[in-house]
């Protein structure tokens, strides 16, 4: 048996890279961190061409009904070109909550508008994924929503926002709705979208239908896959300009990638990080096929890419010397991407603290 990608697997992700290639190269990546775009409307324009909106999307709702692991394909492009357009929330996240636990006139009004790539979503679950946080947290109450969700993904043009309530529930809440306050958060990554929400008496809909607690449950799950799944194409990208850079910069009339020191640390990136690939794929994979391992893989996954990446873009940055901290360079693009990656939805602490839990070996 052959334990790899489909022929359609690896032509979606040659598909989607040759399209970043073109679309989202270092100048215009610079061009969107300077002028604060983090959803380009022209990348974003070339992905929905591509169908990655509606990639999570059902097909009765109007989506290609494909696996996380497609997905997952999709992030690690994304994360290699450091593109500056949502994903994560939008094209997993949210279709995966509205499919999982909304109704019947929930999925026919957004499901079909997130897969033409027409409307955005976004998603406040912060508090449910990384802890609570002081002032921190949502409570529903009569179809309203007060209180603050910090770290919101892709929320700050969303048409629709699905919303973590402190009681474990899920809500949908329209992206201009009366009484929300957007507070869009700046951070080391200047290529994703982060925004602090503040409700007062906001108006929202319950996605009630089935299990809510077990949805919210598996949207962590997915975000984490792609977080994981974004930080080993940045991290790939950044070896590859290191060894790149090796075999041109010369010191004492020799390339610095023929010293043995230069080398090794080379070496060590790629033997590091490869294993990552593996395990991002078989969570993925899990969230689909095994759900009763899918939450202990989306947080290995997360907790062993947000370190090896971590140790990636510091050697990385070594290799390339002095040059490595220059914006000509431009590789802190992938550094700071791979820093937010690391702490999103759960630092390598926290989710290996839910593993062991998880596991029976730590208490909660």
């Amino acid at each position: 048996m052959e334990f790899g990608l489909s022929e359609d697997q690896k032509l979606l992700q040659e598909s989607v890279r040759g399209t970043l290639e073109r679309v989202s190269p270092l100048e215009r990546v610079r061009a969107a961190a300077d002028k604060g775009e983090t959803d380009a409307a022209d990348i974003a324009h070339a992905l929905a061409e591509l169908g990655v909106y509606g990639m999570m999307v059902p097909e009765a709702q109007g989506g290609m009904g494909m696996t996380l692991l497609d997905a997952a394909l999709v992030a690690e492009m994304l994360g290699r070109y450091v593109t500056p357009a949502g994903f994560a929330a939008t094209a997993v996240m949210a279709p995966i909550a509205i499919a999982g636990a909304g109704s019947k006139a929930q999925r026919e009004t957004w499901l079909p508008k997130i897969a033409s790539g027409e409307a955005k979503a976004g998603v406040a679950i912060a508090e449910a994924a990384s802890g609570a946080r002081d002032g921190a947290g949502v409570t529903a109450s009569g179809g309203k929503l007060n209180g603050k969700s910090l770290f919101a993904l892709e929320a700050d043009a969303a048409d629709v926002i699905v919303v973590a309530g402190k009681a474990g529930g899920l809500h949908l809440v329209k992206g201009d709705a009366k009484g929300l306050t957007k507070v869009r958060l700046t951070s080391i990554d200047l290529t994703r979208g982060l925004s602090e929400l503040q409700f007062d008496n906001v108006e929202a809909e319950a996605l009630s239908s089935g299990d809510a607690a077990a949805t919210l449950r598996r949207v962590v799950d997915a975000g984490r896959v792609m977080l994981a799944a974004d930080t080993l194409g940045a991290g790939w990208m950044m070896i590859e300009k290191a060894v790149a850079y090796a075999g041109e910069r010369k010191q004492f009339g020799r390339v610095i990638g023929s010293f043995q020191a230069v080398k090794h640390m080379c070496a060590e990136m790629a033997s590091e990080l490869e294993p990552c690939r593996s395990l991002v794929w078989y969570a993925a994979h899990a969230f689909d096929t095994m759900p009763e391992e899918a939450s202990l893989m989306a947080a290995h996954a997360k907790g062993m890419t947000g370190d090896v990446g971590r140790f990636v873009a510091r050697t990385a940055t070594e290799v390339h010397g002095g040059m490595g901290f220059t914006d000509l360079v431009g590789l802190h693009y992938w550094f700071k991407r791979i820093g937010l990656d690391r702490q999103l939805l759960g630092s390598p602490e926290r989710v290996r603290h839910e593993a062991a839990v998880m596991q029976g070996w730590a208490a909660d």
